[in-house]
């Protein structure tokens, strides 16, 4: 029988473009153009460390739901979630306060809306992102 590892790693590159911009990167998938947001000087229309730092916990908390939902045997029909995150000057340190995510979860006929609650906060709670940050997340999930 084999063993699994219990540690992973990953990698990414970032690279310096022009101004406020760069690049990031990691082998095997598409480069994203990263920018300092236009609250600190920088540019619209550009993936943030910022914008990523929210989107992280949102695609983490969906990922975790996916794999949680399909060993459960719970079938839906959509899943989306808006995440907003709250940033601000704490003891003179910007810092995330909150995350909020609002998953909207439609279920195919005849499925357990208790169940489907039941499970985005196991997700939650099993998010590997929320449990590595110190921002508090919160999940409003909207199930039908």
């Amino acid at each position: 029988m084999e063993v699994r590892s219990k540690v992973y790693t990953y990698h990414s590159k970032v690279q310096w473009t022009e101004q406020r911009k760069g690049v990031i990167s990691s082998q095997g998938k598409p480069d994203v153009q990263v920018a300092t947001p236009p609250e600190f000087k920088g540019h619209e229309g550009i993936w943030s460390p910022e914008d990523l730092f929210v989107a992280s916990v949102n695609i983490c908390v969906m990922s975790t739901f996916l794999a949680v939902a399909e060993r459960a045997g719970l079938s839906f029909l959509r899943y989306e979630s808006v995440a907003e995150g709250r940033l601000e000057l704490v003891d003179g340190k910007f810092q995330f306060t909150t995350i909020v995510l609002k998953p909207q979860i439609s279920l195919k006929p005849g499925e357990d809306a208790g169940k489907a609650k039941e499970l985005i906060t196991k997700a939650e709670t099993n998010c590997l992102i929320s449990n590595s940050i110190k921002t508090r997340v919160l999940v409003e999930a909207l199930i039908s």
